[in-house]
C-alpha cells in the first residue's frame, strides 16, 4: 500500500551544514527504502512530505521521532495514495525565498505538479509563516 505523510517538527538553530547532512542521508537511504518526498526548513521548523510503502514510512517516522534534532513532531496528513507526487525525488529540498512576498510564487514553480490541492495549500501556508 502506497502512503503519503506530511509532518512538521521543530528543529531550531540547525546550521546549513546540518540541514545538508539530513538531506544527504535522505538521498542515500531513501531510494533503497522506496521513499520519495520533499523537505522545507524555515530556520526553525521542518515540513516534510514522505511517500512510500506504509511499513517503510512507519519505520522512518520512528527514526525521525528518535532524532534529537527534532521535537514536537506533528503529522498533518497521513493518507493512502495511488500515485506519488514526487516520484523522482529521493528527498528534494524545496527552498523558501527570503522575501515573504516571493515565497508563494517560488513555491508554485518548485512544488511538484502531482500534489493534491489540500497538501499544496498546507505547504504554501507553512512557507508563508515567518
Amino acid at each position: 500500500m502506497l502512503s503519503q505523510y506530511l509532518y512538521i517538527s521543530t528543529a531550531p538553530n540547525l546550521s546549513r551544514d546540518e540541514v545538508a547532512s539530513i538531506l544527504g542521508a535522505s538521498a542515500r537511504n531513501n531510494p533503497e527504502r522506496g521513499i520519495t518526498g520533499l523537505l522545507l526548513y524555515n530556520g526553525r521548523n521542518f515540513l516534510q512530505l514522505l511517500e512510500g510503502e506504509e511499513s517503510a514510512l512507519v519505520a522512518l517516522m520512528v527514526r525521525i521521532g528518535n532524532d534529537p534534532r527534532h521535537t514536537g513532531i506533528s503529522i498533518l496528513e497521513r493518507k493512502v495514495i495511488e500515485h506519488r507526487a514526487c516520484p523522482g525525488w529521493a528527498m528534494k529540498r524545496v527552498l523558501i525565498a527570503e522575501s515573504v512576498v516571493d515565497r508563494r510564487d517560488q513555491l508554485e514553480r518548485d512544488l511538484p505538479r502531482g500534489l493534491d490541492d489540500q497538501t499544496r495549500r498546507i505547504i504554501l501556508n507553512f512557507a508563508t509563516l515567518n
